[in-house]
């Protein structure tokens, strides 16, 4: 044999030397890796028997914490949580009002109220009167931590919100919360706005943006036809157009223009709130207000002889009575103003024409409550916003 050939022979012995010593250094890495996993030194609940066996404890749900410490919940989430969910929190309490254990039908009456709360809040972000309903079947039981990330990046399309609902593991519908566990989600686009009906073009971004949602969290998603959802947008659009009624009415001084400076204050004294945008409103004790004023001009200018007091007539339940408040509350001006009632073209209103115009207001309520859309109910106010 020459040189070259026993060269070749000694380097192919220690090509395949070095191969067998590597698989047999990965066989023994292997071995060991398997045996720290099944170790014995693994506490194996399920293996315990006798003295040694776990005690039962009772079932613990999620809960929200305020404290910044709290991993995997940020502050602001927690409270916003906390502040949603505090109602139906309290009828899981064991005792009743005087601090006695609470009877079998008084915690049964209790889960149901907290069921019925849970399912309002989930109608109010997705409601099938007003919303396209976007089913989203997911793959295995996912929580919201992981969800709220990604569904968080669809919620707008165009100037229509979007929002999303849970199945929780109890079976029912709810919102998506830190600590929640779904086996099903459900999307809502709102069909019309106060503006405009969902259309095409906007509905064909959702649908694209709906799938790479989808994708990433592990759904898949049954988008329904887009004929069929323009129909109705557009029908909706229609009634919300038609019933997009704003009453006003207006004081006309009945001498010198009014001081603005002046007006702040005895608008201030009356009880309107000035907002920051400079508008001012009468509140209605739960954090919205019933109607408006309008000093008709610029901030700029000094005086106004025209005020103008407008109310949103579908954003106002009509137990509230916005126009009567209204109503009062620019009588209660005149005298203070020195100033009279008039309608946009000048002409002073009587109390007669003024209670026609409440047997319309009405008229127009009575209208919404057989639409099922009760004015300033939430439904209401999605839609006219």
């Amino acid at each position: 044999m020459t040189d070259l050939q026993l060269s070749l022979i000694a380097a192919a012995g220690v090509f395949v030397a070095g191969v067998f010593t590597y698989n047999k250094i990965q066989e023994y890495k292997a071995k060991k890796s398997v045996e720290r996993a099944f170790s014995s030194d693994h506490d194996d609940v399920l293996m315990r028997s006798g003295d040694d066996a776990p005690s039962v404890v009772a079932r613990q749900e999620p809960s929200f914490s305020l404290d910044s410490a709290t991993p995997g919940v940020a502050g602001g989430e927690a409270a916003a949580a906390a502040a949603a969910l505090s109602e139906v929190a309290a009828e899981f309490s064991t005792d009743d009002i005087g601090g006695q254990p609470a009877s079998v039908d008084e915690l049964a009456a209790r889960a149901n109220a907290a069921t019925a709360a849970a399912a309002e809040q989930a109608t109010a972000l997705v409601d099938p009167l007003i919303d396209c309903l976007l089913p989203l079947a997911l793959e295995a039981p996912a929580r919201g931590d992981k969800l709220l990330p990604v569904l968080q990046t669809l919620r707008m399309v165009g100037n229509k919100p979007v929002h999303f609902i849970g199945k929780a593991v109890s079976g029912d519908w709810e919102p998506i919360v830190h600590g929640g566990v779904y086996t099903e989600l459900q999307g809502g686009v709102q069909l019309a706005s106060r503006s405009t009906a969902l259309n095409e073009l906007e509905y064909s971004e959702l649908v694209t943006r709906l799938r790479a949602v989808a994708d990433e969290i592990g759904a898949e998603p049954a988008v329904p036809d887009m004929i069929e959802v323009m129909a109705e947008a557009r029908n909706l659009h229609r009634f919300v157009a038609g019933h997009d009624a704003q009453l006003g009415v207006n004081l006309q001084s009945n001498g010198a223009p009014w001081s603005v400076t002046t007006l702040i204050g005895a608008l201030e004294k009356q009880g309107f709130d000035v907002r920051p945008d400079g508008r001012f409103v009468m509140p209605d004790g739960d954090g919205g207000f019933l109607f408006s004023l309008s000093t008709n001009v610029t901030p700029a200018e000094e005086t106004t002889s025209r005020l103008t007091l407008l109310l949103d007539v579908p954003c106002v339940a009509p137990a509230r009575d916005g126009f009567g408040a209204m109503v009062a509350c620019a009588k209660s001006l005149v005298a203070r103003l020195d100033a009279t009632i008039v309608d946009d073209y000048n002409q002073p209103l009587s109390d007669a024409a003024l209670t026609e115009i409440a047997g319309q207001v009405k008229d127009f309520y009575d209208e919404m409550n057989d639409a099922d859309i009760p004015a300033g109910s939430t439904r209401a106010l999605r839609l006219f916003s």
